[in-house]
């Protein structure tokens, strides 16, 4: 088993974090009878509603996407050119089987047959020139299409975080540790942004600067977001989810925070480095921000 170890809590036991979003299963609600007491109503998609949706300007994230893109003077050229890369470091993880060891193959069964699902689903053959031929989907006139934003998927993630002695205690394997961490608010109609001041927060209280920091990941809700907070921190994009991100892997929003941790911790260790941090924006407006390190 692998573990990772809590630096700051000092755990005396255990403690499992698992995450599971099945985006496709997400059922459809209604409220009956309270408040409307005769006639029709109508259901609410609960992906939409409790996912998807501002609380606070009660539009879908995509539009948070767009303001973004007009605040921070993202173009659709850039967007589209960084669903590319992260397509392709996708893709490229997968054919040379550099995620197969953060994977555990899943068996469906059927009535015809059994299916061994053991690698990602949603990566896929991608051309700027076909994602520049995509239609913006959340305004006539805007830049953030199906191409440029993360995927619609189920998935499920886990980890074991418990106290260096206790791992030591049971001869498990240490993935690393946390530093430090940081949750910060930001405006909910650019909710993207809210790894900017979660990232400096969290590097800050590790004692670190930016350029100690030897791989980000960073959610990629939408590629506008990501391309201005990469801007916005100053960081290197070579360094940034560098086996492609939520736009090719996919963004189930319940798995992600916990899928990035494992994905940084595993690259830290396959290329033999030893700082990173993780950092997803946070619908309402938030940013959450993690400084992990590994013993070299």
């Amino acid at each position: 088993p692998h573990c990772l170890q809590s630096h700051w809590l000092q755990l005396h036991q255990s403690s499992g974090i698992n995450a599971e979003y099945g985006m496709s299963r997400a059922p459809h609600l209604m409220h009956l009878r309270s408040p409307k007491l005769m006639g029709n109503t109508e259901s609410k998609d609960s992906m939409i509603h409790d996912a998807l949706t501002c609380p606070f300007n009660q539009y879908h994230m995509g539009i948070t996407a767009e303001n973004v893109a007009e605040k921070y003077g993202i173009s659709r050229h850039d967007q589209d050119k960084f669903a590319e890369l992260s397509q392709n470091r996708a893709k490229e993880a997968v054919k040379n089987g550099i995620l197969s060891d953060e994977i555990v193959p899943v068996k469906v069964t059927s009535r015809k047959a059994t299916t061994v699902i053991e690698k990602d689903e949603h990566p896929r053959d991608t051309t700027l020139e076909g994602l520049s031929k995509l239609r913006p989907c959340f305004k006539t006139d805007g830049t953030v299409t199906p191409g440029n934003c993360s995927g619609i998927n189920d998935g499920g993630s886990a980890c074991v975080l418990m106290s260096r002695d206790l791992a030591a205690s049971r001869g498990a394997d240490i993935l690393g540790y946390i530093v430090s961490s940081a949750m910060v608010g930001c405006d909910p109609a650019l909710m993207g942004m809210g790894p900017v001041p979660a990232v400096r927060a969290a590097v800050n209280k590790a004692g670190w600067k930016l350029e100690d920091v030897d791989l980000f990941e960073i959610n990629e809700a939408f590629a506008s977001q990501s391309v201005a907070v990469v801007r916005e921190l100053g960081i290197p994009v070579d360094k940034v989810n560098v086996n492609g991100g939520a736009i090719a892997l996919g963004h189930p929003v319940g798995v992600s925070g916990n899928r990035i941790v494992i994905t940084l911790l595993y690259s830290l260790a396959r290329q033999g480095l030893k700082r990173g941090v993780a950092s997803l924006c946070i619908g309402g407006g938030m940013g959450i921000a993690l400084c992990l390190e590994r013993d070299n």
